[in-house]
């Protein structure tokens, strides 16, 4: 079985368009668990949402640090990345009822991603005694996370949703023990992987503003469309204006184990709440549109105002992860967005959504201005000598 590993390679490390046509299902799933928690605008569909969101991105994650070590687009591991983009994508398509009838094909599809990746994984390592340690530290957590899936789909009610939990948790936890040890990172490679998963993110937001406007056009709607459009705009240059080619440069400055926890925390772990708040963001939006005039229900209103705060939140933890200071500014508007609730479920809904774009579109004129000289080294610095 032929795996070529990107070690190997002497051209520079791109994003490989198999990795690209691997994330399309990514997309769908995405819009999958967005309609999940449109449909049932409760706690506990937000709950359930955040949960199989969590499951499917750490899917994601496995294969973004897979195709980080190989090339995917040699040999057999070709044919086996096809096979897991048709198993997620039944995983996807379960979705909607994925606590329900079709638990069980969840399990099923979801066992195929996994147990492929860790085969791939363990013919990536032959010869290679750390990575292959690193493999098998990583596999029980992920066998007891499949089984546990599959004793969910047994269940229903709350005690499904906290199995589901455990089994989110233990994958999670998994790959901590032996911290870094033993994985390989190609790390311009990794960072532009998650970098597009934010845009992909983003166009999930921009979907919801399309679906959301798709009645008649007034002027309402139309206000509420470029507002929401504002927003998105805003979080995109919030993540793409200097935070990703800051938190690139230092991961391709930390050398051994440090960089690989540094991927692990930054990228697998605190990403999660970045795309998490973006879809709720995207969920707020879809049903501002729904009715412009009329104030949010409260699940709707908590994931406008909570899931933008949210994916800043995540933004102050990644700075702080990386290097080591505290963002006061994203921090105080995350608190404003917070504060917002209450009010947000008494006001128009188009009110509401613009105050939440003042909030972030401000934030981003205060950073560009305060920081302007900061942010012109950043951007314009030269990149070192390879």
């Amino acid at each position: 079985m032929a795996v070529q590993s990107r070690r190997q390679e002497s051209t520079e490390e791109r994003v490989t368009p198999l990795e690209l046509f691997f994330d399309l299902i990514f997309v769908f799933a995405i819009t999958q668990v967005t309609g999940l928690v449109v449909a049932d605008p409760t706690w506990g569909g937000l709950v359930q949402g955040l949960l199989v969101l969590g499951v499917l991105w750490w899917s994601w994650a496995a294969y973004a640090w897979l195709t980080n070590t190989i090339n995917p687009e040699e040999g057999i591991v070709r044919i086996a990345m096809f096979g897991a983009m048709a198993a997620m994508l039944i995983a996807s398509l379960a979705v909607p009822d994925v606590f329900g009838d079709d638990a069980f094909l969840f399990a099923c599809a979801y066992a195929v991603v996994r147990i492929a990746h860790l085969v791939l994984y363990a013919v990536a390592g032959r010869g290679d005694r750390d990575l292959l340690g690193a493999v098998a530290r990583m596999a029980p957590g992920t066998a007891v996370s499949i089984s546990l899936l599959f004793v969910a789909a047994a269940l229903d009610g709350k005690v499904q949703v906290a199995v589901w939990a455990v089994a989110l948790l233990i994958d999670l936890l998994g790959v901590y023990i032996g911290g870094g040890k033993g994985w390989h990172l190609a790390p311009s490679h990794f960072a532009e992987r998650h970098a597009l998963i934010v845009i992909i993110a983003l166009g999930e937001s921009i979907i919801a503003l399309g679906l959301g406007a798709s009645h008649e056009l007034d002027a309402g709607v139309i206000a509420a469309a470029l507002l929401g459009l504002a927003i998105a705009a805003a979080l995109w240059w919030a993540y793409f204006d200097v935070v990703a080619i800051v938190a690139e440069r230092k991961l391709r400055e930390a050398t051994g184990n440090a960089q690989l926890t540094m991927a692990r925390d930054s990228y697998s772990y605190l990403h999660l709440p970045m795309v998490a708040g973006i879809i709720l963001f995207a969920v707020g939006v879809k049903k501002t549109l729904g009715d412009v005039g009329e104030p949010l229900k409260l699940i709707p209103a908590v994931a406008l105002c909570g899931g933008v705060a949210l994916y800043l939140v995540a933004h102050v933890l990644f700075r702080l992860r990386n290097v080591h200071t505290f963002n006061r500014h994203r921090s105080i508007v995350s608190v404003l967005l917070l504060a917002l609730i209450p009010a947000a479920v008494e006001l128009p809904a188009l009110v509401t959504l613009g105050l939440v774009a003042a909030l972030c579109v401000g934030l981003i004129a205060y950073e560009a201005i305060r920081f302007a000289e900061a942010r012109d080294r950043v951007r314009h610095a030269a990149e070192p000598a390879t």
